[in-house]
């Protein structure tokens, strides 16, 4: 098993190269880059007459020679300043192995629109992330896993044909459409105001005691993390339930039965541990889906500045330090739980031997 790992950690390193590599080239494409930016809002702030530095810094001059769209009548060597605050006065290729001798540091620079470093910015929006995804994932695997089984030891009675029509309304309800749903209801919407409406604690939390902080904290979280549940437990609870049908169907669940084994023995000693490997498989795919990404509306409509809302605005600004840094983050940590996937594969099931393959 050592050597796997070992050959696992070290693949970890072109896979994060080529990933990165492929987005690096993407971006390049991609129109409306930060110097673009400076550009228009120099354009702007001249036709405006406002009199702020990066005007007076562009002030309009001969037209130059440039690729930027929209620098027309701005002085080449504004331009140039610009391209060097940016770092877009070294060829593609020298930036991007810059960038990666800077990763391999773990310095990823600084925000370019808000002059901070990016180690900050996803420091401090880190605890939002983590509390969105732990708590929802927690709460998924909780109800998916027990809910699952019982749908599968009573397949087609009532109480399966009921579950299950509950379990696809929720499925089909968009997350956001029912976080709306829920400020309307208990956010002080149009009934009632049981709820907070934005951010993670109230005023004064720091003044609070240890156990009115605990609660306040779930206060907050309460409406974010329901909306966040719904539809990941529907999912959940199938792939669940259609695991235990096929391996309750296989030979050895009949031997065991013929032997005279309980049917809690049967079901927890025999048919767990296989029916429990395709659940596991897809744990790290959605730890990463959910703390980084598949929270994203649930962070904007419930106001709370998390690492999806984080890069989504890198995306949108072009903010590339923060782009880059939050991707290679979310590339290492989703890399990080496939390997941890798969040595919960080896402790649920001792039979998986991955280094003999």
């Amino acid at each position: 098993m050592g050597r796997y790992l070992l050959k696992r950690l070290l693949l970890i390193i072109p896979t994060l190269f080529g990933i990165i590599a492929i987005n690096f080239v993407i971006v390049q494409f991609a129109p409306g880059g930060p110097v673009e930016q400076a550009i228009a809002e120099a354009s702007g702030m001249t036709m405006g007459g406002a009199t702020a530095n990066i005007s007076a810094a562009g002030a309009q001059g001969p037209s130059g020679s440039s690729s930027y769209q929209g620098s027309a009548g701005l002085d080449p060597e504004f331009l140039a300043k610009l391209e060097k605050q940016f770092g877009f006065d070294k060829p593609a290729h020298e930036r991007f192995f810059l960038m990666i001798w800077n990763y391999l540091r773990f310095d990823f620079g600084d925000s370019y629109f808000q002059d901070r470093p990016v180690v900050d910015l996803v420091i401090e929006r880190l605890p939002v992330s983590i509390s969105l995804g732990l708590w929802s994932l927690l709460l998924i695997y909780c109800i998916s896993i027990p809910l699952g089984i019982a749908k599968a030891v009573r397949d087609g009675s009532r109480f399966d044909v009921a579950t299950s029509a509950l379990l696809f309304s929720a499925y089909a309800i968009p997350g956001f459409l029912f976080s709306i749903l829920l400020i309307i209801i208990f956010a002080g919407g149009n009934y009632l105001a049981w709820f907070p409406l934005r951010g993670l604690t109230s005023e004064g939390f720091s003044e609070m005691s240890l156990m009115a902080q605990i609660l306040d904290y779930f206060w907050h979280l309460a409406l974010p993390l329901t909306a966040l549940t719904l539809g990941g437990f529907a999912t959940l609870s199938m792939l669940t339930k259609n695991s235990f049908l096929e391996e309750l169907s296989k030979q050895f669940v009949l031997t065991a039965r013929a032997k005279g084994l309980t049917e809690q023995r049967v079901l927890y000693g025999h048919v767990f541990r296989n029916a429990m490997l395709i659940v596991i498989a897809g744990f790290p795919a959605a730890f990463v889906g959910i703390l980084f990404t598949g929270a994203l509306l649930i962070e904007v409509i419930f106001s709370l500045d998390g690492l999806g809302l984080l890069g989504f605005e890198a995306a949108m600004t072009r903010d590339f330090p923060i782009l880059f840094g939050t991707l290679f983050a979310f590339t290492l940590v989703g890399l990080v739980m496939q390997l941890i996937g798969d040595m919960v594969y080896v402790f649920v099931d001792p039979r998986i031997d991955f280094e003999s393959r």
